[in-house]
């Protein structure tokens, strides 16, 4: 065979080779979208049988009409298969993984993504705001997870918006008496932070008061627990830089120090905010430690500052604890964790690992827990298949004892 009939016959056969793979590849992309979308449909199943099938907080709203099946918004998704395509169409496939990241809403090509709070039938449970974040009280804000945004690059977000829209819209300057404040920021987490930088950068007088320590709600997050994956931009310091993609609250907590110290910051800790009312177009704001008068006023507290408690007497004893801070200080106790949410599975994870010797009970107000998320849902339910520790379900506290507790477990 000549060489020219040798390069024909390769020539020939590659190009059948081509044509085959044009052929197969379509066949084996439809093969696997659809093995996919099955899983994906099942999964739904499956949560709406859990009740696991409802939003949490902030979550994509996805409008059918203008959804192109694109999958932008399913590649962009940080925390994993939480919007998938089910016959070319976006859906939310594991509503109580999503944080509210809203990357998905700013890669939609169509417009067809919004970001919202509640649902029909959870409702809104969160004050009515603007885009500002500014309430139906004009001049009153709301940012961080007070409004249901949990997140910290988000929370971080909000401070930011809402303190630019109120220093812009701030009409009165001049010299103020000490007690006189442009703008007072409550609560000093990661949306109070983010808003006394941008009050710092304006050159606008501020302060900051927070009724615990610097740092808020990650202040009170358990020791070592992982509080950021994805960076923040804060006003005056930039992106905040860290050596590894997982920071520790410790970590975070040591870096906003540095900020606070670098750009002294107006931080009054200890001072706990108690009762606000508008008059002669100042707010007026009562503390535990006196009162204070701002033209704005936005509100960044944290949710886990001020605890729901009991109810019951003997709630305020020292074998009573409202946070957990450290879970090394508990060894060889018998613990009862008592909630069904996020907070509470966490808790309850963190005492019982195995070197602490602990025996804990979680108890839990409902049949379910189908307030926190599926990946503490299935660490705790781990835990109990490993014998350290008991999930008691229909449970509540009805007493309280120096040596005991007593619980009524669905009747009994």
């Amino acid at each position: 065979m000549s060489f020219l009939s040798i390069t024909n016959f390769l020539s020939d056969h590659l190009m059948l080779i081509g044509v085959l793979f044009l052929l197969v590849t379509p066949v084996f992309t439809i093969i696997s979208r659809r093995k996919n979308e099955s899983r994906t449909i099942e999964k739904i199943k499956k949560n709406i049988e859990k009740k696991t099938n409802e939003p949490l907080t902030l979550h994509p709203e996805i409008n059918p009409a203008l959804c192109a099946g694109c999958g932008a918004c399913v590649r962009v998704c940080p925390e994993g298969e939480i919007l998938q395509l089910v016959n070319h169409k976006a859906v939310l496939a594991e509503p109580t993984k999503c944080v509210g990241h809203g990357l998905c809403e700013q890669s939609c090509p169509f417009g067809a993504i919004d970001l919202v709070f509640g649902t029909k039938t959870r409702g809104m449970q969160i004050p009515r705001i603007t885009s500002d974040y500014e309430t139906n009280v004009p001049g009153l804000y709301i940012a961080g997870e007070l409004g249901g945004m949990g997140l910290i690059r988000n929370a971080i977000k909000q401070g930011v918006s809402a303190a630019e829209h109120a220093i812009k819209s701030c009409d009165h300057k001049g010299d103020y008496p000490k007690s006189h404040y442009e703008l007072l920021i409550v609560g000093a987490g990661p949306a109070g932070l983010s808003a006394s930088l941008k009050a710092a950068e304006k050159k606008r007088r501020y302060i900051c008061i927070e009724q615990g320590s610097f740092g808020g709600t990650v202040y009170n997050f358990p020791r070592q627990k992982v509080v950021m994956t994805i960076p923040a931009e804060l006003p005056l310091a930039g992106v905040m830089k860290f050596k590894k993609d997982k920071v520790s609250k410790e970590e975070l907590l040591e870096y906003w120090s540095k900020i606070r110290k670098k750009y002294s910051l107006r931080v009054r800790e200890e001072t706990k905010f108690e009762t606000l009312e508008k008059k002669d177009g100042w707010f007026v704001i009562k503390t535990s430690r006196g009162v204070i008068k701002a033209k704005k006023v936005i509100l960044c507290m944290g949710v886990r500052g001020s605890p729901r408690k009991l109810g019951l007497e003997n709630e305020d004893t020292a074998k009573v604890a409202y946070n957990l801070l450290d879970p090394e200080q508990y060894r060889r106790q018998r613990i009862a964790v008592v909630g069904g949410g996020n907070a509470a599975l966490e808790a309850a994870q963190y005492v019982a690992k195995s070197h602490l010797e602990n025996k804990v009970e979680l108890l839990v107000r409902g049949p379910s827990m189908d307030t926190a998320n599926e990946e503490n849902q299935k660490l705790v339910n781990d835990l109990q298949r490993q014998g350290r520790l008991k999930i008691w379900y229909k449970s509540s506290v009805i007493r309280i004892e120096k040596d005991f507790l007593v619980v009524d477990r669905d009747g009994e």
